[in-house]
């Protein structure tokens, strides 16, 4: 009996537990390789301490990110995508639209609201690649046209934080419409007199890039992000040539003039209150 009271009873762990215990608290950088403690990632806002990789960040780290605290107040949340073409490949749109809502949480590819940003009034929109690939459909382009017609009645700037793989081919025309009314809409804000921030993370590409993407008053980008129209291979195979490498990345668009700077994570709302301050330095809340 004795020796029953100095037994222990050890639970047996199967290798699926090993690892799943193993993947909740680690994670290998795609960049470097080398595995990251993901308490660590996070204080970090998803950038690897070791290479300075930037990972995919939702939506809402963003939007904590840059809004300053209590500020934040989300708009039009309850839009959603119609059907207008009953569209059906290996899955009807209607069906994937539903499941899309049920994972992520959210009705559509973008999230928008009015906040302040370092004390500056703003209306600000991050797109959200886990709906569809942040794919622009018709709420998407809405969204936008009601944050403009918003910014523009309360007088705010508008941020943007681009993470698409551009246009939602199952709306079919009704999709491609938004890129030129995206475009309208920022005309009218330009014609207001405020301000238009546009960010590109990693991708953002297609049609998204195509029109309201590339529009800023200034346009940032973080690191290493694959900012394009078409493909590598598409372009390959219609131009017949070989591309140079990385032609598709944030850095090379800076080198080229298509962008005004490269800015690291940790960095993005002192460069984004700093662009405010000269476009809206008359209007800082007190």
């Amino acid at each position: 009996m004795a020796l029953e009271w100095f037994r222990r009873e050890r639970s047996v762990i199967s290798p699926e537990q090993k690892k799943s215990t193993t993947d909740a608290l680690w994670i290998k950088c795609e960049s470097c390789s080398e595995i990251v403690f993901k308490q660590e990632l996070e204080k970090q806002h998803l950038v690897c301490p070791k290479c300075s990789f930037h990972f995919a960040m939702e939506g809402s780290a963003y939007i904590a990110m840059l809004a300053d605290e209590g500020s934040w107040q989300e708009t039009d949340s309850t839009l959603r995508s119609l059907d207008p073409l009953s569209f059906k490949d290996s899955k009807k749109y209607a069906d994937r639209v539903t499941a899309s809502i049920r994972s992520t949480g959210k009705n559509d590819a973008i999230t928008i609201g009015s906040c302040a940003v370092g004390g500056f009034p703003a209306v600000l929109g991050v797109m959200e690649f886990s709906f569809m690939g942040g794919s622009v459909g018709s709420v998407v382009g809405e969204k936008i046209a009601r944050a403009v017609d918003h910014a523009i009645a309360a007088d705010r700037a508008l941020i943007l934080i681009s993470r698409s793989g551009g246009m939602r081919m199952q709306e079919g025309m009704v999709s491609l419409m938004q890129m030129a009314k995206t475009s309208v809409k920022l005309t009218q804000l330009g014609e207001a007199g405020l301000p238009y921030i546009s960010i590109l993370t990693n991708p953002t590409t297609g049609g998204t890039t195509a029109s309201f993407s590339m529009l800023g008053d200034v346009i940032f980008a973080e690191p290493g992000a694959l900012i394009g129209f078409a493909g590598p291979r598409v372009i390959k195979q219609t131009i017949g040539q070989d591309l140079p490498p990385g032609f598709q990345r944030s850095e090379f668009l800076l080198e080229k003039g298509f962008l005004d700077r490269i800015v690291h994570r940790s960095d993005l709302k002192p460069t984004v209150v700093q662009a405010l301050r000269v476009f809206m330095h008359s209007k800082v809340h007190a």
